[in-house]
């Protein structure tokens, strides 16, 4: 005899991450692949969170702190916040999570500007509350007055991924001024900021300010990205001390785990490793701009680190036989954009790699 599950199950499709690398080396037989699908950083982790993890080995028969004191102070020291405004979670997914359980019911509602991560739905269907998709325009940048206009009794969420997975489009201070202004009291606005330490736009916001002002909104930022820690999943929320004690009361206890939070610790003090990371990227985007020019693929100019380029309707092909060669890249299908893909910025020789392989399937003729 089988239990049912929840109703609300039947909504949720388990996330598909990109391809390993050792996945990708068995099935072709190659000795080395270039992964840019994920959105790491090509440089690995930072070593001063390397080192301190190593220090550190000899006391993982202790639980972790619970309350993660010291990463709350650290990060509060540098954005010059109140620790009490932080949340330290297990990544940036179980902080998307733990919002849901703190704030929707069912018939509730959220809004997501599409195409976007996909984890904002999957918490919201885990609390059988409804996604309402807002496309971004033309040119896959976000449209607040449709966004407004899409805001119902029944909305609860709206998520802002600045700068957007996948697009790397982001919302201008004044977009969000003007979201936040226009809507009714009762909605939290999530600011996902994942990407924010590569954008340079000089209109472009982390959100911060609008935390120190009061508004409804929590900030996500997580440590997987520019400080390459992905492999411990670790990321905080930043809000009024009153929206953290709400969403505390659905943390599990011992969330984090000691060596993610003593490495996030560390890396937060890591500036070379930041600052290089950071022109890893900027110098990536405008390899992959030229590029891009030079192929006549169409691209989104990016504040993340990756682009997203338009391969047209040979994409799957594309991908495909770029696999073979040991390059993983995303494939846009999963966003409704079967003929675009998601390139993560890697060094200078992985996207040198990438890029004569592009050339040659592209000039030669041998994608059909």
């Amino acid at each position: 005899m089988t239990v049912e599950s929840r109703k609300a199950l039947e909504q949720i499709q388990p996330y598909t991450p990109g391809l390993p690398v050792w996945e990708v080396q068995q099935k072709y037989g190659l000795k080395s692949v270039v992964k840019l699908a994920s959105n790491e950083n090509p440089l690995g982790p930072s070593p001063k969170a390397i080192e301190a993890i190593q220090s550190s080995l000899g006391e993982l028969h202790r639980y972790p702190d619970a309350n993660t004191t010291a990463i709350r102070h650290a990060i509060g020291e540098k954005l010059g916040i109140s620790s009490e405004q932080f949340i330290i979670t297990n990544g940036g997914d179980e902080l998307i999570k733990l919002i849901s359980e703190t704030y929707l019911e069912p018939g509730d509602n959220i809004i997501v500007p599409s195409p976007s991560f996909s984890e904002y739905e999957f918490g919201a269907h885990l609390m059988d509350a409804k996604v309402i998709p807002v496309p971004l325009d033309d040119h896959f940048r976000f449209d607040v007055p449709a966004i407004l206009a899409a805001v119902t009794q029944q909305t609860k969420i709206i998520y802002v991924c600045s700068p957007n997975n996948p697009t790397g489009t982001y919302m201008t201070h004044a977009q969000l001024t003007e979201l936040l202004q226009g809507l009714p009291k009762g909605i939290i606005v999530v600011i996902d900021g994942a990407y924010n330490h590569y954008a340079d736009a000089a209109d472009f916001t982390d959100g911060i300010e609008f935390v120190k002002e009061n508004y409804p909104v929590v900030i996500l930022h997580t440590f997987s990205k520019i400080f390459g820690l992905a492999g411990l999943r670790i990321g905080y929320g930043i809000a009024q001390a009153s929206i953290i004690q709400q969403i505390l009361k659905v943390k599990e206890p011992f969330n984090v785990n000691t060596l993610a939070q003593i490495a996030a610790t560390a890396a937060l003090t890591d500036e070379e490793h930041l600052d290089l990371s950071r022109q890893t990227v900027i110098e990536g985007r405008k390899q992959l701009y030229e590029a891009c020019r030079e192929l006549g693929l169409p691209y989104i100019e990016s504040m993340g680190n990756f682009v997203l380029i338009e391969l047209g309707p040979h994409t799957q092909n594309i991908y495909d036989t770029l696999l073979t060669k040991g390059i993983i890249l995303r494939n846009g299908k999963a966003w409704g954009l079967p003929q675009h893909v998601r390139v993560s910025i890697g060094t200078k020789q992985e996207n040198s790699f990438l890029i004569q392989e592009l050339r040659t399937l592209l000039t030669v003729g041998n994608i059909k």
